[in-house]
């Protein structure tokens, strides 16, 4: 077995949260808090959150995290 981790990004906008419900969706767990920045060049608000997901597999590193 193995543990997958992303960090999911994007502007804090309904697209993001549409984002973190899919791959909650998906079987990706939260992991930590939520993260959140502020871009003065583009004015806008930047989220990131951590998820974790136990896959039944081994390890590899060429395994797409996106598609799991």
């Amino acid at each position: 077995m193995a543990k997958l981790y992303r960090i999911l990004t994007g502007t804090d906008d309904a697209a993001f949260c549409h984002k973190i419900t899919k791959a909650l969706n998906d079987g990706w767990d939260l992991h930590g808090s939520p993260t959140v920045s502020f871009n003065t060049k583009d004015n806008r608000t930047i989220c990131a959150q951590a998820v974790t997901k136990d896959v039944v597999a081994p390890y590899n590193p060429d395994i797409s995290l996106s598609e799991q």
